[in-house]
């Protein structure tokens, strides 16, 4: 199958220790205000966003661009308010009143696997989610990407977690990294991490290239750019 896939651009925030979340999993704030207003940003220039299902089922994010002025730029430009939210979950057990369903306007894909319950699907798709299923136990991520790309989303930006990451560089299907580094030490040998899972042979191990690193704010966060080598 040919892969027609779009940009993936890979924005997370992350202690000085390489840690998403505190042990607790609790959804940590880790960004700072400048950094929240840069993701802002970031979402206002993508055609969609999308997290993986740990993110989505315990986080329940919102995923919409928050500023008013950059939701008017938007459409200035002629494109949606927000744009396309997209969750990939294994088993879809969101509730259809959640922040991620109702928080919009905006167009919500859902991906998932035969482990959903059709009564489930069809809930979400009540509510008004398009919803797939694509793969049996685990969602296949290369038909996800092509399935974005064949509704016109050219630029896909990812706000994690960690599982979904790790998937994504194994799959070699990320192109940018953004990194904000905040001065904070989490630990925890069961924290989560940015590439979470079974972690690479050093021969595999996907190599960056660095595009910048800056002093980003006050609090003494760090933002590094990188793009990703493929082979």
């Amino acid at each position: 199958m040919e892969l027609n896939r779009p940009c993936v651009i890979v924005n997370a925030a992350m202690s000085a220790d390489g840690k998403i979340d505190t042990a607790e999993r609790k959804g940590a704030a880790v960004s700072s205000a400048a950094d929240k207003a840069r993701v802002d940003r970031l979402r206002a220039q993508v055609d969609a966003v999308l997290v993986g299902g740990r993110t989505l089922i315990d986080e329940d994010p919102r995923l919409t661009v928050r500023d008013a002025g950059l939701r008017r730029e938007r459409k200035a430009r002629g494109e949606a308010e927000n744009p396309i939210k997209v969750g990939v979950v294994s088993e879809a057990s969101l509730s259809p009143e959640g922040v991620f369903m109702t928080a919009g306007p905006a167009r919500r894909l859902i991906y998932t696997s035969a482990r959903t319950s059709p009564a489930q699907l069809e809930r979400l798709r009540a509510a008004g989610a398009e919803v797939f299923v694509l793969g049996g136990q685990r969602v296949e991520l290369i038909q996800v990407m092509n399935n974005l790309y064949e509704h016109g989303i050219r630029k896909l930006l990812v706000e994690g977690g960690g599982t979904l990451l790790a998937e994504l560089f194994r799959l070699d299907l990320a192109d940018e990294i953004y990194l904000y580094v905040a001065a904070r030490i989490f630990g925890g040998a069961m924290s989560p991490t940015l590439a979470d899972g079974a972690g690479f042979p050093f021969e595999r191990a996907p190599r960056l290239h660095l595009e910048s690193v800056e002093k980003f704010d006050e609090d003494g966060g760090v933002l590094i750019h990188y793009s990703l080598k493929h082979d």
